[in-house]
């Protein structure tokens, strides 16, 4: 049967690739990078022949007129190439893929699925720092964390838990990595309620939401500029607290917040949090370790980089 070797989970920022030269904390910035470089490193040791690819939603791929809460890429996959983030169609396992959604709807988690998934720097940023040079398939599992209602943090909970009973009943050998990438706490200028805009830029960025199907491009400058111009918000207490319960094998609790709860502590950018906890549950909420942490005000987040080994090794 296939089985899950390892657990990854790693904060993006296009960011990180556009504004690299107005870094001011560069030693917080190579850390955070050389976190990456050693979850990499991870990787390749563990020989991953597929990788499940739990990552968010920023309004390129997914709009208004259609958000699932959680959707796996059982076919294409093609990557927007925003923020300097790779751009085109890439490696894929599609029986891989179609198995996992057929055992998730069995088991009581009705992801939606696509066989041509755009997927943006939400999955891509991972694919270009995790998986550089890496010749293995990726499934891609959008989470929806940015468009109301979202999951409850127990549907991502339960989500995470069915993916690892789904992979021991996939036949053959495969060996899986579970990678979520996401978070740490950050707070974007995006309308808390989308729909009630507030201000010309949050009305802005809903008609980009609604109407942006096949030419996000068209809104993209505009939405660049204003977050770039936000102002930083990272609750760096609540994203060490964070990483030391992970490292404690003691992310559960979190599954109980409510959205609103997660919002207050980590802000809205924190409900990306999701992801970790896809991959957390996945692994059995094994204990891990903490590669990397740095408050980046700069790319507007916490950046963390973890491991969690499965719970049998």
């Amino acid at each position: 049967m296939a089985s899950i070797v390892l657990g990854v989970a790693a904060s993006h920022s296009t960011l990180m690739n556009t504004h690299w030269d107005k870094v001011v904390h560069t030693e917080r910035a190579q850390a955070f990078r050389d976190g990456l470089a050693a979850a990499r490193g991870r990787i390749v040791e563990a020989a991953p022949d597929v990788v499940v690819l739990v990552g968010s939603n920023h309004f390129r791929g997914f709009w208004l007129d259609l958000i699932p809460s959680f959707t796996l890429g059982v076919g294409d996959v093609i990557a927007a190439g925003d923020g300097g983030t790779p751009k085109g169609p890439q490696h894929t396992d599609p029986a891989f893929a179609q198995a996992l959604a057929d055992q998730l709807v069995n088991r009581g988690t009705e992801v939606a699925i696509s066989a041509r998934l755009q997927i943006d720097h939400g999955q891509a940023h991972a694919i270009q720092y995790l998986l550089d040079g890496i010749e293995v398939p990726v499934v891609p599992l959008v989470v929806n964390v940015f468009a109301t209602p979202l999951p409850t943090l127990p549907r991502v909970a339960a989500l995470g838990e069915n993916i690892a009973r789904a992979v021991a009943e996939i036949g053959g050998d495969k060996r899986v990595v579970v990678i979520a990438s996401g978070g740490l706490s950050h707070q974007l200028p995006w309308p808390s309620d989308w729909t009630e805009p507030v201000g010309d830029d949050e009305k802005f960025l809903v008609e980009a939401w609604l109407n942006g199907r096949g030419e996000w491009e068209r809104y993209d400058k505009r939405r660049r500029e204003i977050i770039v111009a936000a102002q930083p918000t990272i609750f760096s207490d609540f994203d060490e607290k964070f990483l030391a319960d992970l490292e404690k094998g003691a992310l559960r609790p979190y599954t109980e917040l409510t959205s609103e709860q997660l919002a207050e502590r980590a802000g809205n950018g924190g409900q990306e949090l999701r992801t970790w906890l896809v991959m957390a549950a996945a692994l059995g909420f094994a204990p891990g370790k903490a590669l990397a942490y740095s408050p980046m005000p700069e790319w507007l987040t916490g950046m963390g980089v973890a491991l969690v080994e499965p719970a049998t090794a």
